[in-house]
């Protein structure tokens, strides 16, 4: 152990030479916030913490890691659910934060783009942006501390996939420090470049396992001026796909939010905001949040109002509510987030993050939940989520007086049986959250031998030293 802690000091003393004292933290206490996961749940350790301020500062932080062998567990807003952040073999790994990389480049709103560092805070971004008159329509719970460089590199979704696509979709271009400390340049705007393989691609969902995002080119629309929120009650969740196959009929890619909660999802937003309006009766058997939006002539105060006239007409909806302000569209979605927030509070419990063909959802739902229950009779779950892509957060709340290892066993029994009803639909276990080190396990387990030779030889072709988030995503021991 000591000659192990000479090493560490030593490996501490030479990045402060290579890199300056001001790059390098090395203290336990100062480090602690960036070695603790999003939940608290894990706390881990590192040599170092580095924080460049520049894409050259990036670049010879790479360059000293690689001659001196420590690997680098990149790092943005540090909000992710799957460990994907944060080191795993403390004494050999270094956190490398991209939170001073935090410039707006560039704003073109005639070309419809910006260019942003990696660092940039995402609901910043989006106030910038919206100062221009434009609107870049990501939106996360985390969307006050995660960055846009963890954004990309976790192809994170939300809840405006369904109009607007996933992290992915909204990406022109990427600058990216190589293991070699180079810089693949690619900052290009533009939307139409056909000139062979598009490389950003390779690192947009690579959870920083193949190079670090330092910029990031980002395609803008213009800003929705007029948003139609609604919290729709409804008589089953079958209802709720039902309606939605309608809205997009009538509301056609006007509607930017489309979220199926429980009824517990009032009885938690309060237990974590207790003077929150709940403005419908909490007791039926599905809700609805239903957003649209639109700018310039489209009026969608009026289409939310005719849409909901015939679906109440016709019995789909049994109840609901328009929010007749921002301050009161912000109020329901405050039920969404709080419902989060009311979870936590209860304890340590199984988050998911799976998703299953759209038409599947209400049916996938009832088994799983029904599996949950006959597996472990005395558990809560809890399944809300995206209707308009499939994805559900299916979490599921131990009893409040189980405590520590026991409770861990629980959490793992849950997770273990939702996942088997994934399978049996063909679904995904990460929607949007990635693999990280959390789900790595039972991604593995999962991984036709022909897709993971393909994801190794891109990991060995672009990082051959395993210099980047080695532990996250994939093992490759045994595996060239």
């Amino acid at each position: 152990m000591a000659d192990q802690h000479n090493v560490v000091a030593e490996h501490r003393l030479s990045l402060q030479e290579r890199l300056g004292s001001d790059m390098v933290l090395t203290e336990a206490s100062e480090m602690l916030r960036y070695c603790r996961d999003w939940h608290g749940d894990v706390t881990s350790a590192a040599v170092a913490v580095l924080r460049p301020r520049s894409t050259a500062e990036v670049a010879a932080a790479v360059t000293a890691c690689r001659v001196l062998g420590l690997s680098i567990v990149p790092q943005g807003g540090n909000t992710g659910l799957v460990l994907g952040g944060i080191p795993d073999a403390p004494e050999r790994q270094v956190i490398l934060s991209l939170e001073r990389l935090n410039r707006i480049r560039t704003i073109d709103a005639d070309d419809f783009s910006a260019v942003v560092e990696a660092g940039c805070i995402l609901s910043e971004l989006k106030d910038a942006i919206a100062d221009k008159g434009m609107f870049f329509p990501l939106a996360l719970g985390a969307q006050g501390s995660c960055r846009i460089g963890g954004n990309v590199s976790t192809n994170a979704g939300g809840i405006n996939v369904l109009r607007y696509g996933m992290t992915r979709e909204l990406v022109l271009g990427l600058e990216v420090v190589l293991a070699d400390g180079t810089i693949f340049e690619g900052l290009s705007t533009l939307r139409k470049d056909n000139r062979g393989i598009d490389l950003k691609q390779l690192f947009i969902g690579a959870e920083g396992t193949l190079g670090i995002i330092t910029a990031v080119s980002i395609k803008l629309t213009p800003y929705p001026d007029h948003v139609a929120t609604a919290l729709l009650a409804l008589a089953s969740l079958d209802d709720a796909i039902t309606l939605y196959r309608r809205a997009r009929r009538d509301c056609c890619d006007l509607m930017s939010a489309f979220e199926f909660m429980p009824p517990l999802a009032f009885d938690l937003a309060r237990e974590a905001m207790p003077d929150l309006p709940i403005p419908i009766a909490g007791d039926y058997p599905a809700y609805v949040l239903m957003e649209i939006s639109g700018s310039g002539l489209i009026d969608v105060n009026d289409l939310m109002e005719r849409f909901l006239e015939g679906v109440m007409t016709d019995g789909l909806v049994v109840d609901g509510t328009i929010a007749s302000s921002q301050a009161q569209a912000r109020s329901l979605w405050l039920i969404r987030e709080g419902m989060n927030e009311g979870q936590a509070k209860r304890g340590s419990h199984m988050r998911s993050d799976v998703s299953v063909p759209l038409s599947k959802l209400a049916s996938f739902v009832s088994d799983a939940e029904a599996a949950i229950s006959q597996a472990l009779p005395d558990c809560i779950s809890v399944s809300y989520g995206h209707v308009g892509d499939g994805n559900v957060h299916l979490n599921v709340l131990p009893p409040t007086d189980l405590l520590g290892e026991a409770r861990d066993q629980v959490i793992y029994k849950a997770k273990t049986v939702l996942n088997e009803v994934v399978d049996l639909y063909q679904g995904s276990i990460s929607a949007e959250h990635g693999i990280g080190r959390l789900k790595r396990a039972d991604f593995e387990s999962r991984l036709p031998d022909t897709r993971r030779k393909l994801l190794a030889a891109v990991k060995h072709a672009v990082d051959p030293h395993l210099l980047f988030n080695p532990g996250c995503q994939l093992n490759l021991n045994g595996i060239s």
